[in-house]
């Protein structure tokens, strides 16, 4: 190894903080230490960046739902921005779950030949949990956020976290509209040119998400995606803008939920192969008999491990998944 690639794998000094070491306690000989350690053990890395991209304005809809005065709202939003870069080193006894990174000919073949492709939108098609961005804007940002956490390592029913979470700060539809005005959704890199990529395969795309239709109706419309490719909850309101609840009636609102949809597109549309993309464990439920016939886990946002222990493809970058298809 000569001095030039050694300077370059070293952080610069001013970065070191951010590992929580001091400068002065690094030697040389502790570096290159490090170095052939992690030549031994490779260390797995992931890399994105901040960008701004700007969409039309959309205006605001209001649809009466049902009886009474409930009604939906919907608010496209302006802009977008992607992921920022980090990098996560890899303990040694998550190897064989990080083998999964390698995929076999098998799921390649399927990747590749995919009739459709379902995406999951928190963590994976945007870089925030959409429920913890809107609580935390309304003050209730941690204890949603713990919610979150439960539900999608799969040990409570997504139904009981979705309704404890928004039971914590009950928002009105004057808080969301005001929360989506000011904190647009944040893409995550790659995303939008392997959609691209998709269609130009003539491969569907679809969005299914725990998430309310109020926040991804406005990523489909960046993504190109149709509205009746949405597979999502929705937030209702009263007449006064009072928050009442959430549409039970959406497979999504409850555990499974994103089988049953994956199984209602499959058998809708005479799919032969459909493949699923996410982060969570409602994602890895997808791959059941008459739903996903593989399951990709992506962690570029968020690594969980059960969920990509288990899964047929493990990836970091959809950069992966786009020259795959090359």
């Amino acid at each position: 190894m000569n001095f030039l690639n050694l300077e370059r794998m070293i952080p610069p000094v001013q970065s070191w903080s951010e590992f929580g070491i001091s400068p002065s306690e690094i030697s040389p000989g502790a570096l290159m230490e490090g170095l052939i350690s992690a030549q031994l053990n490779p260390i797995h890395t992931y890399s994105t960046q901040e960008s701004f991209v700007f969409s039309p304005t959309f205006s605001l809809r209001i649809k009466t739902i049902g009886f009474g005065n409930k009604f939906k709202a919907m608010r496209n939003l302006k802009s977008y921005t992607s992921i920022n870069a980090s990098v996560q080193p890899l303990e040694a006894s998550k190897e064989d779950q990080f083998n999964k990174a390698l995929p076999s000919k098998e799921v390649l073949e399927l990747w590749r030949n995919a009739d459709a492709v379902c995406f999951d939108v928190d963590s994976t098609v945007c870089l925030d949990e959409g429920i913890d961005e809107l609580a935390e804007f309304c003050g209730a940002g941690k204890a949603v956020a713990e919610w979150t956490a439960r539900a999608m390592s799969g040990s409570i029913p997504f139904e009981d976290a979705l309704a404890a979470r928004l039971s914590l700060f009950n928002p009105s539809i004057a808080q969301v509209q005001d929360f989506l005005e000011k904190r647009p959704p944040r893409i995550s890199r790659g995303i939008d040119e392997l959609v691209k990529k998709m269609k130009a395969r003539n491969t569907d795309v679809y969005l299914i998400s725990g998430g309310f239709r109020q926040m991804i109706n406005p990523v489909a419309s960046i993504l190109g995606i149709p509205v009746d490719h949405i597979f999502a909850n929705q937030l209702l309101f009263g007449s006064a803008g009072e928050f009442l609840g959430f549409d039970t009636d959406e497979p999504t609102s409850r555990s499974g939920g994103k089988a049953i949809a994956v199984q209602q597109i499959r058998k809708a549309n005479g799919y032969k192969s459909l493949v699923m993309i996410g982060d969570g464990a409602t994602d890895l439920e997808a791959r059941k008999p008459g739903g996903a016939d593989l399951f990709i886990c992506y962690a570029g946002v968020q690594l969980r491990e059960t969920v990509a222990a288990k899964a047929d493809w493990l990836v970091f970058n959809f950069k992966d998944l786009i020259d795959s298809l090359e």
